[in-house]
C-alpha cells in the first residue's frame, strides 16, 4: 500500500470507525460499478485525498472527467457530501466546476475535469491572486433556492459551544479573551447580516483551479448561507504570509482592501469575520485532529491589529 493510500485509509477509519472500514472494503466494487455506469476508464487517484476518494477518468471518446466518492453510512452519505452536491447543482457551473452526474444513494458524483487544474496557491503574486479570488467569488454568489437544507453561518458559529463543553467550561489551550471575542463578533455580525447568498464556504487557494472553460473556477463547495463578506475568511487564512510581522500585516491589509474595493464590501466586516472564523477554524482543527490549530489563532491575533 502506498503512503498516500495508507494516509487516506487511516483518515477514513479514524473519522468513521467501523463504518469507514466497511466503506473502504466496498470501494473497489463501487468504482467498478461507476466505471460501467458512466463508461469510464479510471486513472490513479489524485495525490491529496482526505475525506473523499477522488479519481480522474476518461469517458468514451476521451472526454476527461472526475469521479468523487464519499463515505456512506447505513445507506446515507455524509451531510457535507450532500451539501456539496446541492451546492454544485444550484451553482450550475457558474464560477464553479460542473456537476455532470450523481448517485447520492451510492455517494458518488461525476464532475467536470478542470485542466490544467493548477491551484491558485501556485501564484506568487499575492495581489493578482486576490483579484482572481474576488472574481471567482462574484461569479459564484447567488440567492439560495427557496427550499434547501444548507447550514447557515450561525449554525457553524455554534461550533464554539463545543469548545467549552470539551474543557468542562474552560478553554483548554485556547486563550479565553480570543474565544470570547470570536463569540461576540459572531453574535454582532449575525445580528446585522446583509443580504444573504449561497456561499462556497471554504474558498481558499487550493479550491480555486485554473481551467479552460473559464480562467479560474471553484471546486469542493461546502454550501453555507451567509453574507458575501464571510466568504473572504478562508482566503485570508491561507495567504502564505511573510515571516516578518510587519510584512505579514501589510499582506493581509492589502488583501482586505482589495476585497473591500473589488467586491464592494465593508472593510471592517471583512476583518471581523476573519477574526471570528480564524478562531472557529482553530477549534475545528483541534476537534478533528487535535493538532494544527496554532496558525489560525496567530492569524486571528494579527487581524486584531487591523481593526
Amino acid at each position: 500500500m502506498t503512503t498516500q493510500a495508507s494516509t487516506f485509509t487511516d483518515h477514513i477509519t479514524q473519522v468513521h470507525g467501523q463504518a469507514g472500514r466497511e466503506w473502504l472494503e466496498s470501494l473497489p466494487g463501487l468504482l467498478v460499478d461507476c466505471a460501467h455506469r458512466w463508461t469510464l476508464t479510471l486513472q490513479p487517484p489524485f495525490n491529496n485525498l482526505s475525506s473523499n476518494f477522488v479519481v480522474p477518468a476518461f469517458q468514451a471518446g476521451g472526454h476527461e472527467v472526475v469521479l468523487k466518492a464519499g463515505v456512506v453510512k447505513a445507506g446515507v452519505p455524509d451531510c457535507e457530501f450532500l451539501n456539496e452536491h446541492a451546492a454544485l447543482s444550484h451553482f450550475n457551473g457558474q464560477g464553479m466546476v460542473h456537476l455532470l452526474g450523481a448517485d447520492l444513494k451510492a455517494g458518488v458524483m461525476l464532475l467536470e475535469r478542470l485542466n490544467p487544474g493548477t491551484p491558485l496557491k501556485s501564484m506568487a503574486d499575492d495581489e493578482q491572486a486576490t483579484t482572481i479570488a474576488a472574481g471567482v467569488m462574484k461569479a459564484i454568489w447567488k440567492r439560495p433556492p427557496a427550499k434547501h437544507a444548507f447550514p447557515s453561518i450561525a449554525y457553524w458559529a455554534n461550533g464554539l459551544q463545543r469548545l467549552q463543553a470539551q474543557f468542562d467550561g474552560g478553554y483548554g489551550p485556547f486563550p479565553a479573551p480570543l474565544v470570547k471575542m470570536a463569540e461576540s463578533l459572531f453574535s454582532e455580525l449575525i445580528d446585522s447580516l446583509d443580504e444573504v447568498v449561497l456561499l462556497h464556504g471554504d474558498l481558499h487557494q487550493d479550491n480555486i483551479l485554473m481551467s479552460e472553460r473559464r480562467p479560474w473556477l471553484g471546486i469542493d463547495p461546502k454550501g453555507v448561507i451567509g453574507e458575501p463578506a464571510y466568504e473572504t475568511g478562508a482566503f485570508l487564512r491561507n495567504i502564505p504570509l511573510r515571516v516578518d510581522e510587519k510584512q505579514a500585516k501589510n499582506q493581509l491589509a492589502r488583501a482586505i482592501d482589495q476585497f473591500a474595493e473589488q467586491l464592494v464590501l465593508d472593510r471592517q466586516r471583512i476583518v471581523k469575520w476573519g477574526i471570528a472564523q480564524a478562531v472557529l477554524s482553530a477549534w475545528w482543527s483541534y476537534e478533528d485532529h487535535n493538532q494544527g490549530w496554532e496558525p489560525a489563532l496567530a492569524l486571528a491575533r494579527l487581524l486584531q491589529t487591523l481593526e
